[in-house]
């Protein structure tokens, strides 16, 4: 697995966006699935894809709220998702597949972060049962239609902080010593391992699983509610990370990974077009290439050092994707 982490030289930088990373690229008669979006790095997603031809479907807890930023973005339809509602996910999968379209491109790209402890009505931790489970019952109920697409691309927003954590085998959920960002960082964890499992399950149906590190985007950091509810970290919070400057304004410095939307974007893209890709997945990428693999180490926003986001070892193994994804067959049948 380790040997897929290796960078391709794609040509391509953290500083590249979006529409830099489709130039040449023609989606004409494409169809894609875009959870989230309507706001932030799924907002600049959808509409690059649009100007490159591709038709787009945005799943969004309130599309009525949801309208006014995609309005003027052509061929964008959006239908009611809401990742912590299991009746919902399977609403939206059934009226996507009654439609008859192919899914060719699905980004899974909503989530939520950090916050004080939220459970679902399962009593799921709602970090994981947004930013995982969600997306995995999901892609599950769309594998019919993402069949009939014959080369199909799957791709999971993760984060450099899977690196804060593992999954919690023994306790996922957080039933004691509830910490936001680790719950954050197991979730991340959880999108690549989800991409490692996805390819090996499925490639040989023509449908690839990637993990994409976007880069560190202040105007889409997340609050502990639903990621459509906008920024709610304080910008006290944001200053003392270093991503705020003294005036206020986000600090960008994409070697640094603090970009744009559109710089962030720009990595969702790539996985889900790229040529360079055509024989490789299961891999988790970060600045429009492949990921190297990094060795854990300490780290903390708001010091001189840069943050690391790498992909670390235990978000590629291929026996800890096996287990979280039976895991999480198992949580879906609770």
């Amino acid at each position: 697995m380790t040997q897929k982490q290796q960078p391709l030289g794609s040509g391509f930088t953290a500083a590249s966006t979006a529409d830099e990373v489709l130039c040449g690229i023609d989606l004409s008669g494409r169809n894609v699935i875009v959870t989230g979006g309507h706001v932030g790095l799924g907002l600049e997603t959808t509409r690059a894809l649009s100007r490159a031809g591709a038709s787009v479907t945005v799943g969004s807890r309130d599309p009525e709220r949801a309208a006014p930023a995609l309005a003027g973005i052509e061929r964008v339809a959006i239908d009611r998702l809401d990742l912590l509602d299991p009746a919902s996910i399977d609403a939206f999968a059934d009226r996507y597949l009654d439609s008859g379209r192919p899914p060719h491109i699905l980004i899974n790209n909503a989530g939520i972060m950090s916050g004080p402890l939220v459970r679902d009505a399962r009593g799921y931790e709602s970090q994981f049962a947004t930013n995982h489970l969600g997306h995995f019952q999901l892609t599950l109920a769309l594998l019919p239609a993402l069949r009939t697409a014959r080369g199909a691309r799957v791709v999971n927003v993760t984060s450099g902080g899977h690196r804060l954590s593992d999954i919690r085998w023994d306790d996922p959920h957080f039933t004691t010593g509830y910490d936001g960002m680790l719950a954050y960082g197991q979730s991340k964890t959880a999108n690549v391992l989800f991409a490692v499992e996805l390819d090996r399950r499925w490639a040989e149906d023509g449908i690839r699983g990637y993990a994409v590190h976007p880069g560190v985007v202040v105007t889409t950091i997340l609050g502990p509610a639903r990621s459509e509810d906008g920024p709610a970290v304080s910008e006290e919070a944001l200053r003392a990370m270093g991503l705020l400057d003294d005036a206020g304004r986000p600090v960008i410095d994409p070697a640094r990974e603090m970009k744009t939307p559109r710089q962030g974007a720009s990595t969702s893209v790539f996985a889900a077009t790229s040529p360079l890709l055509a024989d490789i997945g299961g891999v988790y990428l970060k600045d429009n290439d492949v990921s190297p693999l990094d060795t854990p180490r300490p780290f903390a926003f708001g010091t001189d050092e840069d943050v690391p986001s790498d992909v670390v070892p235990h978000a590629i193994d291929p026996e800890s994707a096996r287990r979280l994804w039976e895991l999480s067959e198992r949580l879906l049948e609770a």
